[in-house]
């Protein structure tokens, strides 16, 4: 599978000299639900999210690195009403494309990407551009709080300003939806 299916996911594994867990791109339709209507669109993560377990979100910040006007970061998501884990995801982040206020929230690493986009009006394009079925390893695993490893659904997205430039790549896998 292309290595841009898994970025940046890819990068925390190779930097942890962890082996990627498997990771087959798969067709949209292939999606089952609830997956299905969390993934398949073109909308942040976030707000479906929210919507879906009626609960806000906060970051709980895996691993991360800067290098120049990139931050990288590893995350689960988690509900703010009882701290369960609802997203693993890793996101290449170019803060240098964003207004300083924006940027310093994304660097306080505190509220998700998401909510930051829409609470400071950033107008923007979420493109899903693959959809995934992860068998999840020990680290996913272990972060989503699973009780054995699964098979979970994900997908690479790209965040773009109006001008099309990219100001986030992300992938974005989920545990079983648990009581929304």
């Amino acid at each position: 599978m292309p290595d841009t299916f898994t970025f940046p996911l890819s990068e925390f594994y190779l930097r942890a000299k962890l082996p990627l867990p498997r990771i087959e791109v798969i067709a949209s339709d292939a999606v089952p639900e609830p997956y299905k209507s969390l993934l398949v669109h073109q909308n942040d993560m976030t707000p479906t999210l929210e919507a879906f377990y009626e609960s806000n979100l906060h970051l709980e910040i895996v691993s991360r690195e800067r290098r120049g006007d990139f931050y990288f970061r590893e995350v689960v998501l988690r509900l703010n009403r009882d701290e369960q884990p609802v997203e693993f995801g890793a996101n290449k982040l170019y803060v240098g494309r964003y207004p300083e206020e924006v940027r310093e929230l994304i660097l306080a690493e505190e509220i998700p990407l998401g909510r930051i986009l829409a609470d400071c009006g950033v107008k923007h394009h979420t493109e899903a551009r693959a959809f995934l079925r992860v068998e999840s390893d020990a680290l996913i695993t272990e972060k989503l709080e699973l009780a054995a490893p699964a098979v979970l659904y994900g997908r690479k997205a790209v965040v773009s300003d109006l001008q099309g430039r990219p100001l986030s790549e992300v992938v974005e896998i989920l545990p079983p939806a648990r009581g929304s």
